[in-house]
């Protein structure tokens, strides 16, 4: 059977959900439709995907196998499959560039936090050397916000190697028409940016703005304010940091709105960290509109999420996609995908019309 190869920048806890998913689906046969939008993608089904390079920065992974390194600290997501069977690929020491804030290096409980690698940082030549030797078909970047430098760094990788590039992350590399036309000359799949969750913040929120345009109401004011326990929200203190993903999550949900809002009257991000959630993420929302009569209304909503887990589904269909586009020689920013898989992609549509044309990819590309 065909396989598709993967290699991961980051080993954090979107990899390790991602991983565990891999071998729960493959074990647990009469749960393989539980929380997959996709069972099959062409020919490719969940157990197809196999890793075979992973990049990390922390010495409590680099070295060790993925196996190992997925359940090492500070990753604190839920451990759904315990039972990874050792891999035989080992976390290869990754270029660290921006790829690390200040806040999580002066953190004092390094449970929480990182320990950088003392070991050499490895080149581009050799990251290059390493996707092609490993015939790796998609790298996926799960770098922490705020990334740029690093973003580009694999990206640029990516484009050297030959591979498809899924960019989990907000910076802006698929929605950038510069990087866009460098994936297209090279006929190389890419799909971003900033990755959805299944179940999560913005998706709920897009939804719901959705509905209002719909139904027929006008949207006044909106708020969404989120708040975790993982290093991906400790990352997230620093407030250079987030400028892209603040600017990705308004965007989701602004081109979905009945009405562009002023910006006083939309607040969409992140919030806070808050230890002992974990990788749990908790998520308000609340919307002011009017409807008929010109009458008030309001939605007050809270969302409580294992917030890794719930972007690896989304993850396992990108792949899928692009190991698709492959096959097919298609290259270039996969627009349907990256509509319904990322808040920020080159080009925005409904949710329902993101989904209509990831389906018609897949009819047509079987």
């Amino acid at each position: 059977m065909d396989k598709i190869r993967i290699a991961i920048i980051g080993v954090g806890n979107c990899a390790s959900s991602l991983i565990q998913g891999l071998y729960f689906y493959e074990k647990n046969s009469s749960a393989d439709c539980i929380g997959v939008m996709h069972k099959i993608i062409g020919k490719y089904k969940i157990s197809d995907i196999e890793v075979v390079a992973a990049f990390d920065v922390d010495k409590r992974k680099v070295g060790f196998d993925v196996s190992e390194a997925i359940f090492a600290k500070p990753n604190c997501t839920t451990v759904f499959y315990p039972n990874v069977p050792q891999m035989g690929v080992k976390v290869t020491m990754g270029k660290v560039l921006d790829g690390v804030s200040e806040q999580m290096a002066e953190y004092q409980d390094k449970d929480k936090t990182f320990v950088l690698s003392e070991s050499k940082e490895t080149s581009e030549d050799e990251i290059v050397a390493i996707l092609k030797n490993t015939k790796t078909d998609v790298l996926l970047n799960y770098l922490p916000v705020g990334s740029e430098e690093a973003a580009k760094f694999y990206a640029n990788c990516a484009l050297n190697a030959g591979v498809a590039f899924i960019n989990n992350i907000p910076v802006f590399i698929a929605s950038d028409p510069a990087w866009e036309k460098r994936f297209k000359e090279k006929n190389i799949p890419i799909i971003g940016d900033d990755i959805k969750a299944q179940v999560g913040a913005t998706i709920v929120h897009r939804v719901l703005s959705d509905l209002f345009k719909k139904r027929g109401c006008t949207l006044e004011k909106t708020y969404q304010l989120n708040f975790g326990g993982n290093t991906d929200f400790l990352n997230m203190t620093v407030k250079d940091r987030l400028v892209s993903k603040k600017i990705s999550k308004t965007e989701a949900v602004q081109s979905v709105a009945p009405q562009r809002l002023n910006s006083d009257n939309i607040h969409v991000g992140p919030s806070d960290f808050v230890a002992w959630k974990k990788d749990n993420k908790i998520c308000y929302i609340a919307m002011e509109g009017r409807m008929f009569g010109d009458v008030p209304f309001t939605i007050d909503l809270k969302l409580s999420v294992e917030d890794s887990p719930n972007s690896a589904g989304v993850a396992i269909d990108a792949i899928r996609l692009a190991k698709l586009a492959l096959d097919k020689k298609i290259g270039g920013v996969l627009t349907g995908a990256a509509a319904f898989l990322c808040k920020h992609p080159p080009v925005q549509f409904p949710d329902d019309e993101a989904y209509n044309l990831v389906e018609k990819f897949i009819n047509d590309n079987k």
